[in-house]
């Protein structure tokens, strides 16, 4: 495993590293095992970035993912089984995405 190159929080310090083994190794930093749930919202994640530019907070996520993957796929007690603590933050993360505004 290369070590990758992260800011102090172990987000991607240059995001064109990202790739998925990547997004599995820092899916492992934070103890959790990327399942076919979690690919379905880190990708719906990098579009939200490709179309907006900006990663989102969980309130846009949320409603985001709404449109693309469906109500039962977007609730925050959803997101929180795949992505424990703060679920905007630890995805954007694992997507090899720059911080959520608003995410502490």
């Amino acid at each position: 495993m290369m070590p990758l190159n992260t800011d102090k929080d172990g987000f991607l310090a240059d995001l064109s590293d990202w790739n998925p083994d990547v997004a599995k190794q820092l899916a492992d930093s934070e103890q959790i095992e990327l399942t076919p749930e979690h690919w379905e919202v880190i990708d719906a994640l990098r579009a939200f970035y490709q179309e907006f530019d900006i990663s989102p907070a969980m309130r846009p996520l949320s409603k985001y993912l709404k449109q693309t993957l469906g109500a039962e796929k977007s609730s925050s007690i959803y997101l929180l089984t795949l992505f424990p603590g703060s679920p905007a933050k630890i995805a954007a993360k694992i997507a090899g995405l720059p911080r959520p505004e608003n995410c502490l």
